[in-house]
Formats: structure tokens, C-alpha cells, sequence
């Protein structure tokens, strides 16, 4: 069957179980008798009384179906579900195709992150609007369990799995793309990122701050004061939610600029090895400073027409005979930069003064990197060669293609692409906000049929449904095992993460503010935190993780459920 003929029989269905059925209750004063009046036991049916008022659901939208039964409710979950995934697919591939016309900029720092979490936010604004006050203290749960469970899937499971998929064979602690000869080793395969990556785990262990602040304030004894606390987490999320909103904007053009940097310092290191490869002599004396005299001498060896002046195309001579083999180097802008280093009068000539100058000054910028100390066996000072190789791994770590926020060229039909996106944004937010309120009022109804807690429910399946096509690019982008698609599938889950820490729980709090409802929810927010502290600070300060570190990430998730469950129904807590 296609997948066309089955969705159609699905939306059947789904139709189908919306039309009411009647039936008229038969009681015993409704039947003939037939005089025989001392029968205790009547041979007829007698059918359950119908449900009360208070044990009947409400149709959501007055047309929807429901039911009280544990199976009903399964059903409509895994119904409701799965449009709620459907929405999150188009929101993710409408992001896509919008991506592919308008470059990364506000569209992939800004827009993109925002829809990922619109299927979550839209959850979330529903559990607390429902009814009454008492109703939405009710449902919210849900809400609250859709975050926790969706925060801790990313990092934990997800995180996990991406680990596994995406492992290569380490060598020298980084791992060979594309290579997988030592196949579940536990410490010899495993993923490497770039230095990117760790700062996205940071900024995901910083975002759950709002969380601390909301928690800590609910010591106050009054609710007055509880109330403010509410009010000061919600203002501190919603600006830390614009300032990462900027950064993402951002973050390319700062990308650029630090890839740069990071090439002209390689350009610097690389000339000074070349310089002591072919000095004349030392160049650095026996107490390790510049030695001038060689150092005058390399500038005569470089000056070819001996004007007493480096011209622009004797420089780019020397720079091309250095040979940065191994990074990617425009040579024309490694001149123009050396020159605008050098040359201190601005005449685009380096003087001899001004290129002793600019290598002295380079020569004591390497040792303060490298560390200017003797080496015990050669007795000669190896910092230059520390400088280039720290400036080479530097380069690594930023990553060896540089991200343009440049408009795509290139794109065929760019008219229609533009109108599918928008429609596709359209489509997945339409039913995102139409299915969000029957979703949880299912959870809500099987939570009630079953006497399982609805954080419960909400944690484990409500983040299947809105995270699965994340879930599934993620994993399938990191089955590339390469480092550059390592660290953009890293990078996205701490994204993702840190757009649910910061936008679903301002929607979260704005909700408990503005409804007046009871903050209770420390358990949760001790899971979220501990969970995102443990995974940040992990991923912050290392870009390689072995295979080992999956197992790390995996046990959380059971952790979790565990420790909501005791503090909750052993200590007590909510």
C-alpha cells in the first residue's frame, strides 16, 4: 500500500470515529412482563447507567471525538500524534527549502530554530489554556512533562544515538572521516566535532538559568512572592531567548571573522618556521630573542630587486614558496593581511625597519603561546614549531569550510521553491495549532482512565511525535561520519535544546503568570537541569567523544524518569 492510499484510509478513519452514535438505556419498568413477578435474577441485559456528567469527556471544538476508555485514548494519542509529527515534518523541510533560497542569516539562525520548536511551544500553550483555572493546572503537567521529555530525548537518547551511527577510528584523539576498521571499540572509535559545537553546549548549559532563578525564588513564603518569581524567570528567559536569537543571526558572519583570524595566525606561524628553517644563521639568539642581523639578512634574501622595499609581488612569491599545504589558502588575501601587518607608514611597501618590526613582534606573540623554554636535549627553542602546530589545530577546530551568509545561487526555480516552503510553513503550523489542545486533552483523559501521571505520558511519547523527523535527520546526517556533519548534527541538538529551554518555557511561565497557577514543578526542573548541566559540561570542554561516551548519555534517560519519580511519589516533592 502507498503511502498515499494509507494516509487516505488513516484520514477515513480518523473521520469516521468522529460521528456520534445513539442508543436508547433500557430499564426493567421497559419490559413486558411476563407475570412471573419472584425471578431475583432477570434473564435480560441490564446495561451499565449512563456515565455522569463529571465522568464524561468533552468533545474538543464540540465535533471532535473522545472517549473515557484506556484503548480510546490510546487511540486518539497515536492519531493526534502522529498529525503533530506531520506538522513538525513540514515545518522541518518548509525551514529547508526556505534555507536553500534565502541563505543561513535570519533564516538559519532566527526562523529555523523558532519553527523547530513551534510543535513543542503550541503543546505548551494549549495545556495551560484549557477551561478554567483548576483545568489548566490540571493539563499543564502535560505541558511541563512535553519540555522536560523533549530537553532530555535531544541530549540524551538522540545525543546517544548519533554517537554510535556517526563513530570513526581515532587517531591522535580525533577521528579519520569516513574510516570504521575497529568497528564497537569503546575507546578507539568514536565522533569529533569543532570548536563551534562546544560553545552551542555551552550556551545550552547557560540556558537553563531561567530554571534555577524560578526555582530558588520558590523558597518565598508568600504567593505574592512566588507569583514575582514566575514574573523575574519570565523576563530573564525572554531576553536571554532574543539575545540567542541575535547570536544565531549572527553567528556566521562571527564565524567568518574567527576562521579568518584563525588562517592569518597560521600565516604568521608558517613564516616564522620558514624563516628559522632558512635563517642564514639562528634566528633567535641564546637567550631566546629575535636575532636582528639574521633577521635583516632574510629581508635582502626576500627583496629581489634589492630597492631596499617588499613589494606586494615579492611577498606573494615568498608566501606561495612557503607551501600551507595544509589549509585551504587564498594567497592574494595571506598578502594583502601580511602586508597590512607590516606595513606601519601605509604606502603598500615594507621598509626593512617596519619587517623587523612586524617579525619581532610576531616572534614574541609565538612565545607567548608556545612558551619560551629550553629544550633540555637540542638546547634550542622549539616554541615557534608549538606556535604553528597550535595555530594548525586551531584552524581544524573552526572547521575547514567556511559558512557564507551569502544568498544560494544556483537554485532552480526559486519562484515555486519560495511558494512551497511558505505553504509548507503554513500547512504544518495550521495543524499544529488544530491538533495541539485534542492531543492534550487525550493525555489528559488516558492519564485519567489509566491513574498514570500525565508528566508521565507527556514525557515519554509526546516528544516521539514532535521530535521524530529532528531525530531522524539528525541520525541520518550523522551517518556520514565526517566531522563537518558531526558537528552540525551536534550543534542542532544543543540548538534545539537550548530553544526549548528558553522559548517553551517562556510560553511556560508567561502561562503560569498570566493564569495565576501554582509553580509546581521542582522535581522537573531539578531533571531538566541537572541533565543539561551534565551533558553541557561535558560537550563544553572536548571535541572528540569516544564510543563510551554514548553509555554516559543513554543512562540519563532512565535517570531521569527515575528521579522525577521518587522525588514526586517517595520525598514527596510536588
Amino acid at each position: 500500500m502507498s503511502s498515499k492510499h494509507f494516509l487516505l484510509l488513516f484520514f477515513f478513519l480518523f473521520c469516521f470515529s468522529c460521528f456520534p452514535s445513539y442508543a436508547r438505556f433500557i430499564t426493567p419498568t421497559d419490559l413486558v412482563s411476563d407475570g412471573i413477578s419472584t425471578v431475583k435474577n432477570p434473564p435480560y441485559l441490564l446495561l451499565k447507567p449512563p456515565v455522569s456528567a463529571e465522568e464524561s469527556c468533552e468533545q474538543t471544538y464540540g465535533f471532535l471525538p473522545c472517549t473515557t476508555t484506556i484503548l480510546g485514548n490510546l487511540f486518539l494519542i497515536l492519531v493526534y500524534g502522529y498529525l503533530m509529527y506531520l506538522a513538525a515534518t513540514y515545518l522541518s523541510n518548509g525551514s529547508e527549502l526556505l534555507l536553500q533560497i534565502l541563505g543561513p542569516g535570519i533564516v538559519g539562525g532566527l526562523f529555523l530554530p523558532v519553527l523547530g520548536a513551534l510543535p513543542d511551544a503550541m503543546l505548551i500553550l494549549v495545556s495551560g489554556l484549557s477551561g478554567t483555572a483548576e483545568t489548566a493546572q490540571s493539563q499543564v503537567s502535560v505541558g511541563m512533562g512535553l519540555l522536560a521529555g523533549s530537553t532530555v530525548m535531544l541530549i540524551t537518547v538522540i545525543w546517544g544515538s548519533c554517537v554510535v551511527v556517526g563513530r570513526c577510528d581515532l587517531r591522535d584523539s580525533v577521528a579519520v572521516d569516513g574510516k570504521n576498521a575497529k568497528g564497537f571499540s569503546l575507546t578507539e572509535t568514536g565522533v569529533s566535532t569543532d570548536i563551534w559545537t562546544c560553545y552551542a553546549a555551552r550556551i545550552m548549559a547557560i540556558s537553563v538559568v531561567p530554571f534555577i532563578i524560578v526555582q530558588l525564588l520558590q523558597i518565598l513564603n508568600s504567593t505574592s512572592g512566588r507569583h514575582l518569581a514566575v514574573l523575574i524567570a519570565l523576563i530573564v528567559s525572554a531576553l536571554m531567548l532574543v539575545s540567542y536569537c541575535l547570536y544565531q543571526v549572527f553567528q556566521p558572519w562571527i564565524q567568518k571573522r574567527r576562521l579568518a583570524f584563525a588562517k592569518h595566525k597560521h600565516v604568521i606561524s608558517g613564516i616564522l618556521r620558514h624563516l628559522k628553517e632558512h635563517a642564514l644563521g639562528k634566528l633567535l639568539t641564546d637567550d631566546g630573542e629575535p636575532n636582528t642581523e639574521i633577521i635583516k639578512k632574510l629581508f635582502e634574501t626576500i627583496d629581489e630587486n634589492h630597492d631596499g622595499a617588499l613589494s606586494p609581488s615579492e611577498l606573494r612569491a615568498f608566501v606561495i614558496g612557503i607551501r600551507f599545504e595544509e589549509i585551504d589558502l587564498d594567497k592574494d588575501d595571506a598578502v594583502r593581511k601580511v602586508i597590512a601587518d607590516l606595513d606601519t607608514s601605509l604606502d603598500s611597501l615594507v621598509q626593512e625597519d617596519e619587517f623587523l618590526n612586524g617579525i619581532t613582534k610576531w616572534i614574541y606573540e609565538a612565545k607567548q603561546t608556545g612558551g619560551a623554554y629550553l629544550e633540555p636535549v637540542s638546547g634550542t627553542f622549539k616554541f615557534i614549531d608549538r606556535f604553528h602546530q597550535q595555530t594548525k589545530r586551531e584552524h581544524h577546530l573552526l572547521g575547514l569550510e567556511e559558512q557564507s551568509d551569502e544568498v544560494v545561487e544556483g537554485v532552480e526555480n526559486p519562484g515555486w521553491i519560495s511558494f512551497k516552503a511558505v505553504l509548507m510553513l503554513l500547512l504544518g503550523t495550521l495543524i499544529a495549532a488544530a491538533f495541539a489542545d485534542p492531543l492534550v486533552d487525550a493525555v489528559d483523559n488516558f492519564s485519567d482512565a489509566t491513574s498514570i501521571p500525565s508528566f508521565f505520558i507527556s514525557f515519554i511519547a509526546l516528544p516521539l511525535a514532535t521530535n521524530s523527523s529532528e531525530a531522524v535527520s539528525a541520525i541520518i546526517f550523522a551517518s556520514r561520519k565526517k566531522q563537518r556533519t558531526a558537528s552540525l548534527t551536534f550543534s542542532e541538538l544543543y540548538g534545539a535544546v537550548t530553544m526549548n529551554n528558553l522559548l517553551c518555557l517562556s510560553v511556560f511561565l508567561a502561562l503560569v503568570y498570566i493564569r495565576g497557577l501554582t509553580w509546581d514543578f521542582s522535581s522537573e526542573v531539578l531533571v531538566i537541569v541537572i541533565v543539561c548541566l551534565v551533558m553541557g559540561a561535558f560537550a563544553s570542554f572536548r571535541t572528540t567523544f569516544p564510543l563510551w561516551t554514548c553509555w554516559v548519555a543513554y543512562i540519563l534517560y532512565p535517570f531521569s524518569l527515575a528521579l522525577v519519580y521518587v522525588l514526586d511519589y517517595v520525598f514527596g516533592w510536588s
